[in-house]
């Protein structure tokens, strides 16, 4: 991602482990939150993460509740012994950011929508103030969203 290195809950690795993800199937959303200081340990829910902050940005072009990845793809790379999840880079077009603090989310958040307790993925905190009226893309890294390795 253009703002750095994503970090993942702790939560999310055992639920992978038990079965409890299809990044493929499930509606992932990313939302956009003000003020907030992660914590892998004990966050592992969507409400979770919001109490952790100021609040979630609310605005124009943003849905609040986050925005639903598209094009998601889990790829096997048997010959690096790795596999990806990436997904198409979010834009949020004409984005006027009003709420808690316009024009300043600090960091990006990924959830899965589909559980009823909204499971939190990973975050990455965000260095660039939105321009409103602009557009603010979250452009994943070379190496997708998660490499596992």
């Amino acid at each position: 991602m253009a703002e750095g290195d994503g970090v993942i809950y702790n939560n999310f690795k055992h639920q992978v482990m038990e079965g409890e993800f299809d990044l493929l199937n499930d509606t992932i959303k990313v939302m956009l939150l003000n003020g907030y200081t992660p914590n892998i340990d004990t966050h592992t829910t969507k409400t979770e993460a919001i109490a952790g902050a100021t609040g979630e940005c609310a605005g124009t072009g943003y849905s609040a509740g986050g925005e639903t990845l598209a094009g998601n793809a889990v790829t096997l790379d048997a010959a690096n012994y790795r596999g990806k999840f990436d997904a198409t880079d979010l834009t949020g077009s004409g984005l006027l950011l009003t709420t808690p603090v316009s024009g300043i989310p600090s960091h990006a958040v990924m959830y899965d929508d589909t559980h009823a307790s909204e499971l939190l993925i990973a975050y990455w905190a965000l260095g660039t103030t939105v321009t409103n009226g602009g557009d603010y893309t979250l452009q994943w890294g070379a190496d997708g969203i998660i490499l596992l390795t």
